[in-house]
């Protein structure tokens, strides 16, 4: 193979056109997408990805959990620098989260071949398997299970919300792939996103530079108590579910007041049976989400929350029920990886900070075990897992080019 020539850019129409064609691959009214894991929107986003991935000469495989990689030869063979993140979304999902680190590391590789580019090591694009949780939890599954945090076995065996079961579903939409979950070891991982959240735009900030992920806690709880009329029970004798779960959201919420930011906690899911208007609830579920970037806060939080749940329950008279949904430490990226994110920013001059990141990311499961770090990009309004998600052309652009320049310096970095 030929060496070094020309030097890559960015093309920013084929960027950003790729992120409208996918955009409209379960596409919501009002604009948005719904690509739940492993349903039918899923499959065909995976089936024009792949397509895209071939056009470019990628040579093209599927794990066993159904992570698809896309791997641009380099001069010499080893490892490769990863570049990647998900194109599966929550039920009311925007164009950008996670489908823009996918298709800027296809952009990278189309920019590399532009210029005529070979770099010394392989570059790798990856999309990973539910990577929301929406539909499956956990959350990060593909990359959990290929870093080895997560159970293959355990995995495909996951009930959805919707009674489907993940392994019959990778293999009904085609994607249970024959390659081992841990084949393809990274030299690197860089992962572009959008920050899902308003400091960049808040502070004119074009660039975060993302220094770790903070700790996630997912609990479902269940309470049993006892249906009856909602006129003729007097409220003492009463076996709310309801109340009781009520009371537990309301303790999550005190516990983030209480401990303070970056505490957050949040109650996503609340279902109560039989769910009629003057029957006492004799049945009630809820999740609860907390995160925090300290473990040790984390854990004395889901050591309140749990106290708090049992105590609620038995001045209700239920039975309680509680399961953990994922748990995730809080985890820090390569310093000398997030310096040079920084430092590429500076060089393009684009005013960048370093940053938390408060949403989990498939480049927490790499963090561990190779040099890791994660490019933010503003959101509008701060807004994500919404249809009105938002992130302008231009910073857009700018991220894919901060990707490029720093997998170039790791595709030609010796050993």
């Amino acid at each position: 193979m030929s060496g070094p020539a020309g030097t890559p850019a960015i093309d920013g129409a084929r960027l950003l056109g790729r992120i409208r064609r996918l955009g409209t691959v379960g596409a919501l009214p009002g604009g948005g997408v719904c690509r739940l894991a492993l349903g039918d929107a899923d499959r065909a986003g995976r089936d024009l990805l792949v397509r895209w991935m071939e056009e470019l000469g990628l040579a093209v495989s599927v794990d066993a959990i159904g992570n698809i990689w896309g791997i641009r030869a380099g001069r010499e063979d080893g490892p490769p620098v990863m570049l990647g993140s998900h194109i599966d979304s929550v039920a009311t999902g925007g164009l950008y989260d996670g489908a823009l680190g996918v298709l800027a590391g296809l952009e990278v590789c189309a920019a590399l071949d532009d210029a005529g580019r070979v770099t010394r090591r392989p570059l790798a694009v990856a999309a990973f398997t539910n990577e929301e949780g929406a539909r499956f939890a956990p959350d990060m599954m593909g990359s959990g299970v290929h870093q080895g945090a997560l159970d293959l076995e355990e995995m495909l065996a996951v009930v959805g919300i919707d009674g489907a079961v993940l392994g019959a579903e990778l293999d009904r939409i085609g994607y249970r792939g024959a390659v081992p979950v841990r084949s393809l070891t990274p030299a690197a991982f860089l992962e572009l996103h959008v920050e899902q959240g308003p400091v960049l735009e808040r502070e004119g900030l074009r660039i975060g530079a993302v220094t770790g992920v903070q700790g996630i806690s997912w609990t479902e709880f269940t309470l049993h108590g006892q249906s009856n009329h909602a006129g003729t029970t007097p409220m003492a004798m009463r076996r709310d579910a309801g109340c009781a779960a009520a009371r537990i959201a309301l303790e999550a919420r005190a516990i983030a007041d209480d401990l303070g930011p970056p505490q957050v906690a949040t109650v996503g899911v609340t279902e109560l049976s039989p769910g009629l208007v003057n029957v006492v609830p004799e049945r009630a579920k809820l999740t609860v989400d907390l995160r925090n970037t300290d473990d040790a806060v984390l854990k004395a939080a889901e050591a309140r929350l749990m106290a708090a749940a049992e105590a609620h329950a038995a001045a209700e008279g239920c039975r309680l029920e509680s399961r953990r949904l994922a748990r995730f430490a809080p985890v820090e990226f390569d310093a000398a990886l997030v310096a040079r994110v920084e430092a590429a920013a500076a060089a393009r001059g684009l005013p960048a900070r370093r940053m938390p990141s408060g949403a989990g990311h498939d480049a927490q499961m790499f963090a561990p075990n190779c040099p890791t770090a994660m490019i933010f990009v503003p959101s509008a309004g701060g807004i994500s897992h919404n249809i009105a998600e938002h992130t302008g052309a231009d910073d857009l652009v700018a991220g894919a080019g901060v990707l490029l320049d720093v997998a170039l310096e790791l595709l030609e970095a010796a050993e």
